[in-house]
Parts: C-alpha cells; structure tokens; sequence
C-alpha cells in the first residue's frame, strides 16, 4: 500500500468514525443539555474531522515533491506547517467557544476527545495493516522500479 493510499484510507475511515461520533455525541448532549448539546457535540466533532483532515492533507499534498532533491525540507515544512495552523485554530476556538453560553464545555471537550481516540485508532489500524516497508529506497532482488 502507497502512503497516499494509507491516508486516504484514513480520511475515509476517520470521517465514517467522526459521523458516527456525531450521531451519538449529538444524541448524549441532547437527552444532558439539550440543543446545547447537542450543538456542542457537533461542533466537538467538526473540530475533530479538521484537525485530522489537516494532518492527513498536508502530508499527501507533501508527498507531491517525493523524489525531488528538496523533498525532506519542504515535506517538514508543509507538515509543520500544518501542525502550527492546528494549534493556532484550536487556540482561537478554544478563546471564542469558550465562555458562549450555547456551549456545553464537557460535551464539547468529550466530543473532541472522542474524536482524537477515533482518528489515531483508525491510524494505527490503517498502518499496521499498510505493510509499508521500514526502509524507503531499498531495491530487492526481483523488484521493479521502488515508488512511494
């Protein structure tokens, strides 16, 4: 299996998951709080699903550089990128969700911890069962042309 292959696979399941955090999150915040929430379980989840599209996006947008001379700065780069443009969306959010009287903070938070579980479940499954190979540029005996 192709690293792009691996996280597209982790997109997909990830969203199937986040939908399913939705519908049960949305359902639990609604029998506690009500519309709030329910609103607060939904937008947990949101936050879940674009924290992990930016990881997975960012790294198949890197890999389009993947046998350039400049692919490891500029794949550290987008990656890293990615992670400070995740840190500083949660940062703003957490600042403006945080004292809205819409909001139910614990449904909110077990939301988004819901779906930090999902995704990073649905990552170590996708990749212990990618068999990617632990060394990039090695040609065996037998083998064509070595891609990513």
């Amino acid at each position: 299996m192709k690293s792009a292959e691996i996280f597209r696979a982790s997109l997909k399941w990830g969203g199937i998951l986040a939908l399913a955090i939705a519908v049960v999150g949305g359902t639990l915040g609604y029998i506690f709080d009500g519309n709030r929430g329910l609103v607060s379980a939904l937008i947990g989840t949101a936050m879940s699903i674009v924290f992990l599209g930016i990881t997975a996006a960012s790294i198949l947008f890197a890999n389009r550089w993947f046998g350039t001379d400049l692919f490891v700065p500029i794949f550290f780069g987008i990656v890293m990128g990615g992670w400070l443009l995740k840190f500083v969306l949660f940062l703003v959010l957490a600042v403006l969700l945080k004292d809205q009287p819409w909001i139910n903070p614990t449904v909110l938070f077990l939301s988004i911890i819901a779906g930090v579980i999902a995704a990073l479940t649905v990552d170590v499954i996708i990749v212990s069962k990618s068999r990617m190979p632990y060394a990039s540029d090695v040609s065996l005996p037998g083998d064509d042309k070595q891609t990513n």
